[in-house]
This record gives structure tokens, sequence and C-alpha cells, in this order.
């Protein structure tokens, strides 16, 4: 496996993930898909976005039972986000839009132990809303990264315009990710007052090497090369 995939993230940028939400009787099929959707992504073919990824690999990434898995697919079925096609009693799962532009990279390889566990998930439960905001978080945030500063530049009222997370809700969910190491918060001036600061959402696991840090380095490297002495 690959250090990251790449994810179709069209309609992640169209509001899609708002169609996620904690309701009644939903709010873990929800999270349940989006965890499969994980795995998918992670054994899907590159050009084709095809997966032949088996239950049996979902329950072990996951820790999901079958019925829950199950419902995750049907869930991304219904949304247009993954084709099933079923040949000679084994499933085929595609991600739709591969082949079209628009793709995020997804952390891949990193995210698993020896034995093929999703370590990210391991304490999940599908009890709390605050698991399924982060993950829609986290697919948020692949879907925005700038290739520029290797982070998602993004406000918390432009967070809930995208995944339709309440605006206070949004911390916890960040935390979950922090606490996981799945993302890091850079600090960074910000753009709308020289004396704030606004958040930066980085991911680990692509591109480890390239963050505030290196960038800053880069820029006074690059802004003292072009001085005329």
């Amino acid at each position: 496996m690959k250090d990251w995939v790449k994810l179709p993230t069209a309609w992640i940028n169209a509001g899609g993930l708002k169609d996620f939400g904690w309701k009644r009787g939903e709010g873990a099929n929800h999270a349940a898909a989006l965890m499969c959707l994980m795995v998918i992504a992670h054994h899907a073919d590159p050009d084709s976005g095809e997966s032949k990824v088996t239950y049996y690999t979902l329950e072990r990434a996951t820790g999901l039972s079958r019925a829950k898995i199950s419902s995750g697919l049907n869930v991304l079925e219904v949304h247009g986000i993954v084709e099933r096609r079923v040949e000679k009693r084994r499933s085929t799962y595609k991600l739709v839009g591969m082949a079209r532009s628009g793709w995020g990279a997804f952390p891949a390889r990193r995210m698993y132990s020896a034995s093929g566990e999703l370590v990210f998930l391991r304490d999940f439960s599908l009890r709390k809303a605050t698991e399924l905001n982060a993950l829609k978080l986290l697919f948020l945030f692949v879907a925005r990264r700038g290739t520029d500063t290797n982070a998602a530049n993004i406000s918390y009222d432009k967070i809930a315009e995208y995944t339709g997370i309440p605006r206070e809700k949004i911390r916890s969910a960040v935390s979950l990710l922090v606490t996981h190491h799945m993302v890091q918060v850079d600090h960074i001036p910000s753009g709308a007052n020289k004396y704030g600061v606004s958040n930066a959402y980085r991911i680990p696991f692509i591109l480890p090497h390239r963050h505030m840090g290196t960038s800053a380095r880069e820029a006074i490297e690059i802004e003292a090369a072009d001085l005329p002495f």
C-alpha cells in the first residue's frame, strides 16, 4: 500500500458531506459509510477507481460488523459516491469520478497497524456524533488541502458550510483528530486582521516533511536568492 491514494473530491466540494448527518437511526450508518470509503479508496486502482476489497478486509480494517458494513456501503451507493457491481458472487466497488479531474491525496499505509487495522478507528463506537464529525473533517481537509501549503486553510464558517457540522461542535471534532494524530493544527497570520491568526489543518501522513517550518525556510531562501547582493 502506498503512503497516500487518490480520492475523488468533487462530491465533497459540492457539499456532499452535509448528507452525512447524525440523524436518529442514521448517524451510525453514515459514520460506517465514511469508514468503509477509506478502505475502498485504499484498495482502489488509481486510474479506474475500481476496488476489489473484500468484506473480510473491511471488517479487519474498520472493526465493523458485516451488517454495519452492508449498511455503510448502501449509504455510499445511495449518494452516488461508490458504484457496486457483483460478478460471480463477489462485489467490486468503484469510486465515482476517479476518471475526472478533482481528487485529493488521502493518507493510506501509515494509518494501518501490522495486522491491517486502521488504528485511527480503533476506539470508535459509532455512538457519538463527534466521531462522525471527525470523519467528515478528515475528508474535507483532504479535499481542501492546498498543494502550495500542504494544509487546508479554512475557517470555521466555511467548515460548517461544507459539512453541515454546527460551528460549536467543530472544535471537539478537530480535537479528536489531533488526539489520534490524524491532523496537526498550524496557526498562521489571518488575512482579515493583521493582528489575528487563523488555523491551517495539515495531515501528517501527507508529505510529512513539508510544514510551516520548512515552508517558511524555503520562503526565506527564495527571498534571499532574489536580493541584489
